[in-house]
């Protein structure tokens, strides 16, 4: 059973930063590729950044400059190192494995969540 587990958000100030991992069960990593999503509070699921298999990445606009998506293949790990955090990057933030598309990823797997809240 596949699973991807999230760890490092938490409360932060305005700009502070954090780092995101995202540990899978088996070898996915390095077969998929890995996305990183956030949802704030009633508003839809979006695509945060994305690396494929090869490495490439993928950023929203919203965060270009400030967010960067990395993998260890060899510790199963991807990585969503935040920088300079705003308060609108507040929201829960979901790793995901699927497909990469140019610019985006078609999930097929997803973390449980982890909460980023950004505020003074």
């Amino acid at each position: 059973q596949v699973q991807l587990v999230e760890s490092g958000g938490g409360l932060v100030q305005p700009g502070g930063s954090l780092r995101l991992s995202c540990a899978a069960s088996g070898s996915i990593i390095s077969r998929n590729a890995m996305g990183w999503y956030r949802q704030a509070p009633g508003k839809p699921r979006e695509l945060v950044a994305s690396i494929t298999s090869g490495g490439r990445t993928n950023y929203a606009d919203s965060v270009k400059g400030r967010f960067t998506i990395s993998r260890d293949n060899a510790k199963n790990t991807v990585y969503l190192q935040m920088n300079s955090l705003k308060p609108e990057d507040t929201a829960d933030y979901y790793c995901a494995a699927g497909m990469g598309l140019p610019g985006s990823l078609v999930p097929t797997y997803w973390g449980q969540g982890t909460q980023v809240t950004v505020s003074s």
